[in-house]
This record gives structure tokens, C-alpha cells and sequence, in this order.
């Protein structure tokens, strides 16, 4: 038996798209898990701990505090 492997999924966000949360709205209703909120703002980058899906911020993308 031959197992492919798949490049991990990955979604882009802009600072209109945060707080980033998995799973996000377009993922299918048949894969969803328990919300988790995800900090993408101190490294660019955060990995769902149930799904693997990894959030990254579009470069440029400035995040602005409230």
C-alpha cells in the first residue's frame, strides 16, 4: 500500500480576518472539531491543535490593537 503525502493545509489572513479561529467557515461541516482561537499575531503563524491547519498572516498585513 502506497501512502501519499499531502502538503499541510494552510490559510492566509489579513487583519480584517482576525481573531483567527479553526475551525475557520469554509472549512466542510463534516470536518469540524471544538472551536479554538489561534494567535497569529506575535510569531505570523499558528497551527490548529486539532486539524493541523496552519493560519499565517499575508505578508504586509499590519495588525492593529484595540
Amino acid at each position: 500500500m502506497t501512502e501519499t503525502l499531502k502538503e499541510p493545509r494552510h490559510v492566509e489572513l489579513g487583519a480584517t480576518d482576525l481573531p483567527a479561529f479553526c475551525p475557520n467557515p469554509a472549512m466542510p461541516l463534516w470536518n469540524h472539531h471544538p472551536r479554538v482561537f489561534l494567535d497569529v499575531t506575535k510569531t505570523g503563524q499558528a497551527m490548529c491543535p486539532y486539524c493541523g491547519t496552519l493560519y499565517r498572516l499575508k505578508p504586509g498585513t499590519v495588525v492593529h490593537g484595540h
